[in-house]
């Protein structure tokens, strides 16, 4: 394979779930752009619909709920009988919850595991005997730095994208002999409608955040989406169980 290639996710088909909007779209986006075929999900299928449209014909949409642990091998069984097969896997979908200890309630915790973790399990789950049959594949997980730092008020949050390590780690040494790679990413301070929202109005939040990454800027969504398109093409063929940390150096920074 060519240099030129060697990016290419060209025959390849990828679900994306929860990529309607946010790093999600930006991943299909640059999966589309590399010549895959996307499938994106949303819990409504108005969203999913109109993010497949704005992508193109490479893309289509669909609702599902991955909390809904009971209906996912039935949903995948579907959407194997309508498009053959799927290569790569990206578990997306999450949700947040930012509270104290004291205020978050044992519900609120358990809905963000339930999204994170129970819901990528089940949908992984799902498609490794898919997968195992073709004798390749790619997993690919979104971690956070709050895998590795401390960050308040998020407990739940943390928990779950600190369990995205280790079901990478896990399964990297699980499926390495069907062929399937599984990795992460970690995206940083990203600049998205979300992070914007919550330093809104916040100058300090926003210089502290600069303060400690080495680069002093914010990362965009497109930088999130060329890393996803590097891990899941032949050019990453022996990369299994990293999690690439996209951050500007702010892990490593003061």
């Amino acid at each position: 394979m060519s240099q030129a290639n060697v990016f290419s996710l060209q025959g390849k088909t990828a679900l994306i779930t929860g990529g309607s909007r946010g790093l999600g779209f930006t991943i299909a986006q640059c999966m589309v752009d590399s010549g895959a075929k996307v499938i994106i999900t949303s819990r409504h299928q108005e969203d999913a619909q109109r993010a497949a449209e704005v992508l193109g014909p490479q893309a289509f949409g669909y609702a599902f709920d991955v909390a809904d642990t009971e209906t996912t091998r039935q949903w995948v069984s579907g959407l194997l009988a309508e498009h053959g097969r799927i290569d790569i896997l990206v578990n997306n979908a999450g949700n947040h919850c930012k509270k104290s200890i004291e205020e978050m309630s044992v519900g609120d915790f358990e809905s963000i595991i339930d999204v994170h973790i129970v819901g990528a399990f089940a949908l992984t789950k799902a498609l490794v005997p898919h997968m195992k049959q073709y004798g390749n594949g790619n997993i690919l997980f979104m971690a956070s730095m709050a895998s590795f730092i401390g960050v308040p008020y998020v407990s739940g949050y943390s928990a779950a994208k600190s369990a995205c390590l280790g079901l990478v780690r896990a399964l990297t040494t699980e499926l390495a002999d069907s062929g399937i790679r599984v990795n992460g990413i970690a995206p940083g301070w990203i600049d998205t409608p979300m992070l914007r929202k919550a330093i809104a109005g916040d100058k300090e939040r926003s210089q502290k955040i600069l303060n400690r990454t080495p680069m002093k800027k914010f990362g965009t969504a497109k930088d999130i989406g060329w890393a996803a398109v590097y891990l899941v093409s032949d050019a990453a063929a022996f990369v299994s169980g990293h999690v690439l940390v996209v951050d500007g150096g702010a892990l490593i920074g003061f």
